[in-house]
Formats: C-alpha cells, structure tokens, sequence
C-alpha cells in the first residue's frame, strides 16, 4: 500500500507520469486566488502488479470455418477442428473447450481414443498430435511429422494403439499412439494393386478394418479401387474396380459386405462372396429419361450404412447426391433412407461433415443408431432418428451469435441479481417450437458453478438490427432476450426512400448500445443515424412512439482552413454565421427528412423492451446524416446526449424534447457563454426544430468525400471476396474556403481566448481516399474530409447527384468481422504523432511522408489477410499519398454525473462530460428541477460553462473518484413498471439513487477525482479547481482503441488496449503502470472494434466472425480458473461386447481377433525410416519435464527423458554398428572372391 499526498496550491503541469502540454497547463489552470484552496489528498492505492496476469479463459460460439468432425460414444463428448488450426471440444452444457495449434494448420481429421481420453488431430501440414484429455485444459503429448509423404485419411480400430494413415501416394503407415512412432510394417500402393495395372489408384480415401475379422484392412483408392489386405498373411485378398471415384466406404456390421458412395450420385453395394461386380446400383435422386440416360447427380460425399434392433430394415444416410437439375435452386440436403421410405432434409449452409452417433462402440454389433451429428459451414444441428418426422435436438451452446453479423458488443459484470432471471423468463416465451423432447445426446464431462460466480450479461448488436442479451455468468454463455429493432420503424420499399439508398440491405444495423442494469433503461444507436430508446416492463402495451427529428448540419461558412488559422487563431463573430432553418430556400423540403420512417400507429408491443423515444438526424440538401459517434443516457437526469462529427444533441426523453442541437465549435462558448443557455421547450407550444441551436463549425473541412463504417453480411466472407468499394458523398457546407475570416478574440473570456491561440494552429493529416480502398480512418467512426485541399477562392463545381459518377451506392452492412476501426484524427504539433501516422500507413496500406520527418515508412495491407484473417502485413514496396490537412473536430464520448461545472461552485450540479476528438474536454452544467411534478413542467435549462481542458488524442474515457480513491457511480432512477397497475392510495413517485461526491465521503465534501483518458495521454483531476494531479502518457508509438475504468481486487483501475496490441493497467489515482503485456503480435480490426472490459478483471472481443474469446487479467481470477472449467474425461467403463451365442460363433459370426503387436512391433516388422516421418516432443511430454520441480517426480521425469536421449544415442549407434558390419561383410566377400581367383595361378601369373 502506497500513499500519494500531492499540495494542489499551485500545482503545475509537470505530474508524475508524463508532461502537460503548455495548451493543458492553460486548460486546467491553477487555482485563483479568490478560489479556496484544497485539502491534501490522501489516497491508498491497494493494487500491485502482481495483482494482474492475462490469460484466456473460454470461447464461445459457432467454430469459424469447420472442417472435421469426431464423437467419442463411451464419454459422449464431440470435436471439431477447423481451417485455422481450433478445436473445439464440447460435453454437456458448460463442457465447452478450445483448443489451437500452434502451427495454425487446417485440421484434417479427429480420432478419439474411445474412453481413454485422448484424441489424434490431423493436419494440413501433414502432422499428426496425441491430444491428452485428462486434464481441464487439453495439451499436446507427442507430434509426429512427415516430410515425404502428405496425409490423406487415418483411422484407429476400438481399443487398439495403433493407428492406420493413408497418404496421397497411396500407400499406408501405421503409428503406434502409445510412442508415437512408425512401424516397420507398410502397406505399399504397388502391391495393393494387381502389376498389370498401369495406372496409379490415387490417393487413399478410406481405411477401416473389417468387422467380421480384425486382420483384414480395407483400403480405398479415390479412382474407385477397393483393396482388402490381408496384414497376416501381407498379400491382397481382394479388389474391386469401379468406374467412378470412390468418395467414402461404409460396413455392415456383420462383416459380409459394405457400401460405397461414389462421384456421379450412385451408391454401390458388394458382396464379400462376388467382388466381381456390385450386388445393387442406385441412384437415390437420379430418374432415367426418356432416352434411356441417367440424370446427372452430384458427387455422394458421405454415406453411413447402420443397421437397427427394432427394424430389419437399415438406415442408409448420406449427404449429397441431388441431379443438377434440381439441384440448382435446392439448398444442401441431407438424406435418409429407412426402408422405402426416404427423407430429404435441406440444410440452411452446406454440409462439411455429418456423424451417425450409435449405442455401441463395437463394429460387429448391431448399431442401432438414435441421432445424426451434422455439422454444417455455419450451423451445428443434431437430427433426433428415434422419431418418424426427425425432428431436431435443440442446441443448448450459443452456436447463434453469428446468426446476423455481429456489429458491436457490451459486458457487464455485477448486475443486479433480479434482471438475469426477469430477462430469462421474458425471453422464454419467444423460443422456438417443434424440437425433439429428448435429452441433449452429447452430455459428456463433468462441469460444476464455482464458488466464485456473480451476474454477467454480455450484449450483442447485429447488422439485422437485432440485440442479444446473454447470460454470461460463471464463464458460460446462454441467450436471454432478443430484441428486434426494426419493429420499429416502416418496412421500406424496395428501391425506394432514403433507406434504400443508404443502406441498401442492413439500414437498421446496431452500431452502439447503452444499457443500465439498474434503471432498465436501453438504448440503441443504428447505422441510419437514429436512436432508439427502450423501456423494460413485464406486461404488453399498445402506445405510439414518440419521434423526434434533429438537423444536425450545419452551414459551409463554418469551414475553416488550417493554414488560415495559424495565421489568425481566434474565433469569429458568431453573429456572421447564422444557421439556416429547415424550412429557408435551399434545404429542400424533401431534404428535412430522416433516413426512416418510424410507425406512425399505435404498435402492440409484448412483454420486454418497448420503444418509447426515436430520435432521427435528417438529410439535408440531398446529403446522408453523419454517423453518431458517441452516446450516454441517464435516468435520474431524463436525459439522454448523442454526438457525431457535426455537434451534440441532448433530448429530454421525459419531456420528449430536444434539449440543445449545438455545433462542436459553439459548445466553446461564444462572447457571453453564461447568456447562450439553451432551455428546453415545453411540450405543444413549438415545433422541436425552433428550438434546436446551430452555430458555429470550425476545423470543417470544405470537401467532405463520406467514409461510412460498413457492416458486411458474414456471407460475403469467402476466400475470393473482393475488397468493399468506398462510399464517397460530398457534403452539403462544401464551399470554397472564405478569403478572410474576421475574429475578435477581444470578445471571449481570456482563459478561451488563450486556448484558441494554443490550439487551432495544429496541422491535421489524413489518408487520400483514393488510397485508403474504403477503410475508414477515425475510432469515432467521424466522417473525415480526403482528397486535395481546395485552393481558396476557386468556386466549386457542380454538385454530384447521389448516384453520379464516382459516387457508388452503400454496399451491404458489414460485420464486426470485417469492420475498420477508426483512427481519430491526429494534430502534427503534439508530441508522439509521427509514429501515429506509420499506424494509419500500417492500418491503410500507404507510405506517407511528413514534413516534419527525413524517412518514410510503408506498410503493405494484405489481400487475403483483410478477406479473411484481418492481420497486417509488411511490405517493402512504397508508395506516397496526398495528405489532406483539414479536418473536423468530432464528440467521441460523453458522460452525465454528478460534478462542479465551474471553478467557483461550491456544491455539485448535474453535469455533462464532453470529449472531442483534438483532445479537448468540456464541461455543461445541467439545472434540472428537483420536484417531479416540476421536472415533467418546468424547463431544463444547460449550456456551455467555458471550462476546457487539454489531452493528446481523442478523448476516450471519463471516470469519476471520491476523494478516496472509490468509484462514483452516475445517479439512476429505480426500475418501476411503466405498464403495471396503479395504486390510488399510493401515487407512483420516481425514486432516485444519487451518488453525490459530497456524500460519498464527508472528509473531502468539497471535491472529487475526474479520470480523463484519450488515445495517447490520461490524465486524474481535481474537481472543482480543475487542477491536474496526475498526467500519464500511456503510449507514444501507437494509440488507445480503448480504455475503461473498472474494478479490480476491492479496488479501481484504468485497463487500456492499445492499437500494437498491449493490454496496459494504471492504478488509480496515480496513473502508476501495473501491468503491460503484448497480448496480440498484431492487431485485428475486428478485435479493435469489439474490444470491451469490464468489472472483475475481465475483458471480451470477437475472436472471430462467429466467436466471441473471453480473457482475465486478474490474477486471482486466473488462479480460480481450473475450478471453473469443465471436465473432458470422466472415468466410465469400456461396455462390454455383446455375447452372439453359441451357434453364431460355430458358423463364424464372431469377429477374429489377432495381436497387432506381433504384427507391426519393431520385433517383427522393424523400424520405420527415419526420413519418412520426425517425432516432436508435445510440450507436456519434454518441455513440462525439463521444468519439473524437485522432488521424485521431477527426477523420475529427468531419467526418462534421459533415458530416451540414451535409446535414441544408442538406436543411432547401433544402425552405424550395422553399417560397418555390412561394410565389414562386403569387404569379406570380395577379399575372398580375390583369394579363390589367384589361387591356383603361379608366380609368374600374377
């Protein structure tokens, strides 16, 4: 425990931590001399370094891009493998594992060591692993790679250790899994096939052993040859040739004969007695035509031929085989055919692979199957075969959270405990209907809760418009409640209104939430510039929504160019720039309308989140509203404040009524800030638009080519996906740029009137547009101005029409998946911003050169990397952009509490916390009257208070402290049932919880702490002498994506994710570094958009398009990790055979056993050559053995693998003993063949 006593008398810009910019020093401002002097603060600062370590703890959702699939019947758990190298292993509910290799190789195939919790992956880089699962957390054991030979199929026999590998030569290896090592013993492709054959039979497609008798291998070719090798004896009992390729095999499980699926559509079936030709053909969904042709059918991939106790009749299930005929307009099908009667279920996605799951682990019983496992490119469902209209299980894992494109997230932890439960049981009722009533089939593992559980939710935004409230306590993830927000609004037609032109397939996509678990209170920021705002009750209503309507542009003349305000930094009269209303000349009528259009009709709205308020910014003069960039909303205030690059609004959602509709500039204050208060206007008495204030806009750009964030739809994800096209549209204020501005710096206040002279002579940089290939360049997700300065004093051409050239359509919204970050705009005068612009280089695949720079950095964006992985790559080709050096000054966060709006007040007011992207934080003071009968009459009224304060970089995060160190939460209105019956007697009152900082700790009643951080710098403060304690320039070479005040051990923190990929932690209110660990090697865009932490040490982000990885990094969170976890293995016995009788095994129905060991061991079939295969350590065989602690563990450890080095020293030895021996021999040989020819010759012969 440290203590931090700092004197505020007089305290200057140089804090611990980093140096204040002299614009911060001016900002923040010493206490006068007339203002009272605070007390010493005192500070005991609990956390330590030791208190954080990041570690991942489980991931949820649907695997990105499977490939494989594999059950283990004894322990019922299931695996899937995919493209990228993750396994997922799934038991029961709660029973959810992921695991990745390292090399990062498409997995193959999955083979589980039945009930000995092991499994064997496969991979693209021709390497096979022994997964241990015995343990919480599966780990590598021994990795065998081949270097001549690539792996095309594998299988291991029920309880045998060894394992069959085919290749795409055609031959076959056998591994032993418990050393994991090769045997001697080969099956060579030129011996399985007759020596007359020619040509080569392919690849091996299938191994299995027979059912009737272990010894006998069947071997499948991919040109349609089918080998049964004999491994006694090491000859061919049979083969079989067939026409078409050969896609799978499958046994009966008498042994007697198999069934094969094969490339024109045809299913065969041979006969163990006749191998001459097949005993049936058919072609399940192909018709013979007139002419007597077949149908072409599609290639049969899979086929499972499984016999039943209770019919006579087998299941013969496969996927594929549809003519292309009517295959054309069909979805993937998978069939099933029991009997003569066939079913054709079509699936959602295509089938990548499909399992039959069976009662008996054994071949040679009946298999009696109950459920079919299919596993689709985007779905996991399981078909329940027990009942005759197939129905489906329902999925207790979230495989849904991609079912739209996920477009934003929000953790919170520490919810109240009644709204996981409240929020269950609404959502129950909108579950789906006609699922099987039987248990969930894959119910292996072992999972309990945990001591150490509390309320978790998660929520989802989606591109559909749909919001998802999960329940993700106890590291688990299960949906609560779904929210459609669309329902909303009017469908639009299609081609038709400003929805359609927009957007063309996702206008409702969510683009930010807000959410108070206490109040109940939601709001929902969309891509069409709206907001939404949700009340919770639990009774349906029928009432109409309130829409609002807001013009938040405002007029050309605001732009101002850089250069000319480094030579004239001051303001202008704001008397010049008048805003121009909706309904004067040159704003069209059709132009004062929202993107939407909101039902007008009383709506039904069920049980839950219902719609009250709908706030929509208009088009103006045929131009698109910017994007909202930031949000809060408060309920003790009725207050709820949005803001995009053009101003802020705050609307009265009590009153239903725009508070205040100001410009970034005017919230500045003008020559008498304390006279511009804006009130609210009461209801019925004006239109909302007189009262919505338009001013000044400087730092405008005078040619605004739009960037909008675009969601893509997860289905345009594909390897050969072409990069988004750029939405370019001019702005309406665009206009050359004024030959003179008129300032009058003699007419603010001085504190004002000194900071513009700081400040707005920085030089802005941004990425051309023609360079950046549609990325957007702001974390704000501002638009931002491109191209070329405009020469001032050239007039403007003509305006471009919507659709005109140059000027192409939105394209369809875009995930989270694939969703550009935005990179805040950066001033060239701030320390640390050259290594920003090598971001946006890195980030845009450009090389800009700076004025203020001799070296020029380029970075290459990789194709395939932004199409399917999102990483970054660099290149050593260069390339210079043109630097626009205009830009605007946006509001990226907002926070409403409880704090002093002026040096002067003794007491603390409702205020609103204002930041901007140059790093500029504002103060508005808020009166709002006590009484409720008053507060829904009387106005509020707020304004801009003149108090500014400086940061470097966009403004990300506002946090607030007492005097302590404690957190103070903002003030909230109790939840009360806005439909609920009322009581006469008792009047419904709004009950309020305020966190005052004056009752928060009575030894400092005078202030509190204020927590400021932007991208670069963060900075704690003392309220109300706006004095700086401490300063902290958290990262120079890079940026924040962002930061979040949260609690941790009992105690506060500020947790940080930077753009380089580290995770950093500051202690509060020192702003002293705990924790900074390289997280990721590279940053992901997707990763930068969904990143969120939250209380307890835990933090969240989109691992993927379809999966959601969550992480710790809190240290006693990571000690209770195992705890949490689920187990994999729990110890069942193996289920013993099934007893055939007596007259069965007489006639030969009893399957012959052999001992492999005398087969394959080194004793008899030698050893394998070394070349053809490496043997890699896993590290829990070697590397957790070299770091085994002391003790009789640690040196039985050291002597085996002392032992091993020993075997393998003395296995080398011994092949160079054979060597020479040979050598020895030959040389032998030949001396005596020299001795026997001179033998008989004389002396003079020789």
């Amino acid at each position: 425990m440290k203590k931090f006593r700092k004197v505020l008398d007089g305290l200057s810009s140089s804090s611990p931590g980093g140096v204040a910019s002299p614009s911060c020093g001016s900002a923040a401002g010493t206490p006068t001399a007339h203002a009272p002097t605070p007390q010493d603060i005192h500070v005991q600062e609990t956390l330590v370094s030791e208190n954080f370590h990041i570690c991942k703890t489980v991931r949820h959702g649907f695997p990105y891009q499977p490939t494989c699939l594999a059950f283990d019947p004894v322990q019922k758990i299931l695996a899937i493998g995919s493209r990228t190298g993750g396994i997922r292993i799934l038991g029961r509910p709660g029973v959810d594992c992921y695991s990745q290799h390292e090399s990062g190789a498409a997995v193959l195939q999955l083979q589980f060591l039945i009930n000995e919790g092991a499994l064997v992956t496969a991979c693209a880089d021709d390497t096979l692993h022994l997964w241990n699962l015995r343990q919480r957390r599966p780990a590598i054991l021994h990795s065998l790679k081949f270097n001549r030979e690539r792996i095309t199929f594998c299988h291991l026999p029920f309880q045998s250790k060894w394992l069959y590998v085919g290749t795409e030569r055609g031959n076959t290896h056998i591994v032993n899994i418990e050393s994991f090592v090769l045997s001697g013993y080969v099956i060579m492709w030129n011996k399985a096939i007759e020596l007359a054959t020619k040509a080569h039979p392919g690849p091996v497609v299938h191994l299995s052993d027979s059912p009737k008798d272990e010894g006998k291998l069947l071997i499948g070719f991919e040109s349609g040859t089918v080998v049964q090798w004999d491994l006694r004896a090491k000859k061919v009992d049979f083969r079989i040739y067939y026409d078409e390729a050969i896609h799978s095999v499958s046994w009966h499980h008498e042994g007697k004969q198999f069934m094969c699926s094969h490339s024109d559509g045809s299913l065969t079936m041979w006969n163990l007695r006749n191998t001459a030709r097949p005993i049936q053909i058919t072609y399940p969904h192909g018709k013979i035509l007139k002419d007597g042709r077949k149908e072409s059918c599609k290639p049969i991939l899979k086929v499972e031929y499984k016999t039943s106790r209770n019919s006579s009749e087998p299941y013969v299930i496969f996927s594929g085989g549809l003519s292309y005929d009517k295959s054309g307009g069909r979805r993937p099908t998978l069939t099933i055919m029991h009997g003569k009667a066939i079913t054709v279920l079509e699936m959602d996605h295509p089938i990548v692979e499909f399992l039959v799951l069976c009662d008996t682990p054994y071949s040679n019983e009946v298999q009696d199957p109950y459920a079919v496992v299919v596993l689709l490119e985007k779905d996991f469902i399981v078909v329940d075969l027990t009942q005759s209209n197939f129905p489906i299980f329902e999925n207790p894992y979230p495989m849904d959270i991609h079912e739209s494109p996920v477009t934003c997230t929000a953790y919170f932890a520490e919810c109240p405990p009644d709204i996981i439960p409240i929020l269950y049981s609404i959502g129950a009722k909108q579950k789906k209907t006609g699922y099987s009533h039987k248990e969930w089939p894959v119910s292996g593992g072992t999972w309990t809760l945990g001591s150490q559980t509390y309320p978790e939710i998660i929520v989802t935004g989606h591109a559909d418009g749909t919001v998802k409230f999960w329940d993700a306590s106890a590291i688990t993830l299960q949906m609560l409640y779904k929210l459609k927000t669309s329902k909303v609004f009017e469908k639009p037609k299609v081609g038709e209104g400003r929805a359609g032109e927009l957007v063309e397939e996702d206008p409702y996509a969510v683009q930010m939430v807000s959410w108070c678990p206490h109040s109940r209170l939601f709001c929902v920021v969309g891509i069409s510039a709206h907001v939404i705002l949700y009340r919770f009750s639990k009774h349906d209503a029928n009432t109409q929504i309130v829409s609002l309507e807001v013009r938040l542009q405002f007029d050309s003349e605001d732009v101002i160019s850089p250069s000319e305000a480094e030579n004239n930094p001051c303001f202008s009269d704001p008397s010049s720039h008048s805003p121009q209303p909706p309904g004067s000349p040159g704003s069209g009528t059709q132009d004062s309308l929202p993107c939407l259009k909101v039902k007008n009709r009383p709506v039904r709205m069920p049980p839950g989140y219902q719609a009250e308020l709908v706030v929509q910014l208009q088009w103006v003069d045929g131009e698109p509203p910017q994007q909202i960039t930031s949000l809060d909303i408060n309920s003790a205030y009725g207050l709820l404040a949005f803001g995009n690059c053009n101003g802020l609004t705050v609307v009265d959602f009590l009153q239903k009524t725009i508070l205040m509709c100001m410009g970034t500039l005017d919230l500045y204050g003008a020559a008498d800030p304390y006279q511009r208060l804006t009130r609210s206007p009461r209801k019925n008495r004006q239109s909302t638009s007189d009262f919505c204030m338009r001013g000044l806009s400087h730092f405008y750009s005078d040619s605004k080519k739009r960037i909008r964030t675009s969601y893509q739809s997860l289905t345009e994800l594909s390897d050969n996906q072409v990069s988004m096209d750029m939405e370019r549209s001019k702005s309406p204020t665009s206009v050359p740029y004024p030959s003179s501005l008129h300032y009058d710096p003699r007419s603010m206040p001085e504190p004002v009137a000194s900071l513009r002279a700081s400040h707005c002579s920085p030089v802005f940089y941004l990425l051309d547009n023609d360079h950046v290939n549609g990325h957007c360049t702001s974390p704000t997700s501002q638009p931002c101005s491109v191209g070329k300065p405009r020469i001032t004093g050239v007039p403007e051409g003509p305006r471009l029409t919507r659709r005109g050239p140059g000027r192409p359509p939105f394209r369809k919204a875009q995930s989270a998946a694939c969703m550009e970050i935005s990179l805040p705009v950066s001033s060239h005068t701030e320390g640390g911003y050259a290594s920003r612009r090598a971001m946006l280089q890195q980030l845009h695949g450009v090389s800009m050169y700076s004025h203020d720079e001799h070296h020029t950095t380029s970075y290459n964006w990789s194709e395939r990397a932004e199409s399917r992985e999102n990483s970054f790559s660099r290149s050593r080709s260069s390339s210079v952009s043109s630097i626009d050096r205009d830009t605007k000054e946006s509001v990226t966060t907002l926070q409403f509490g409880e704090s002093y709006g002026r040096k002067g007040d003794a007491l603390p007011t409702a205020c609103l916390w204002v930041g901007t992207s140059l790093g500029v934080v504002l103060l508005l003071p808020i009166s709002i009257p006590t009484e409720e009968e008053e507060r829904m009459e009387e106005p509020i009224t707020m304004g801009p208070s003149g108090t500014v304060l400086m940061l470097k970089g966009s403004v990300l995060r506002f946090a607030f402290l007492d005097c302590g160190g404690a957190l103070i939460q903002s003030p909230y209105e109790v939840w009360r049932d806005p439909n609920g019956p009322e009581d006469p007697d008792r009047p419904r009152r709004r009950k309020l919880v305020n966190f005052s900082p004056s009752s928060s700790q009575e030894a400092c009643s005078d202030g509190h702490l204020a927590v400021v951080c932007s991208e670069k710098q963060a900075k704690v403060i003392l309220m109300p002498t706006q004095a700086v304690l401490f300063t902290h320039n958290i990262t120079e070479s890079s940026f924040l994506l962002r930061a979040d005040v949260v609690s941790v051990c009992n105690s506060v923190c500020l947790a940080c994710f930077c753009a380089n990929g580290h995770i950093m932690t500051l202690s509060l209110p020192s702003l002293r570094p705990l924790m900074d660990i390289n997280y990721l090697p590279l940053t992901d865009l997707r990763i930068a958009r969904t990143f969120v932490f939250t209380n307890g040490g835990q933090a969240l982000y989109l691992s993927s398009p379809t999966e959601i990885q969550r992480l710790t990094y809190s240290q006693e969170m990571t000690d209770n990790l195992q705890d949490m976890l689920g187990e994999l293995f729990t110890p069942i016995e193996t289920p013993e055979a099934q007893n055939k009788g007596f007259l069965k095994g007489f006639f030969g129905g009893n399957a012959q056993t052999f001992d492999r060991e005398e087969l394959f061991g080194e004793a008899a079939a030698g050893k394998a050559s070394r070349s053809l295969a490496q043997h890699i350590p896993g590290p829990m065989g070697l590397e957790n053995m070299k770091t085994a602690a002391g003790g009789v563990v640690g040196d039985l450890a050291r002597a085996r693998i002392a032992l091993d080095q020993r075997g393998e020293r003395l296995g080398e030895l011994e092949e160079r003993t054979a060597l020479m021996m040979n050598s020895a021999e030959t040389f032998s040989t030949h001396a005596h063949q020299v001795m026997l020819k001179q033998k008989d010759k004389k002396w003079y012969q020789l």
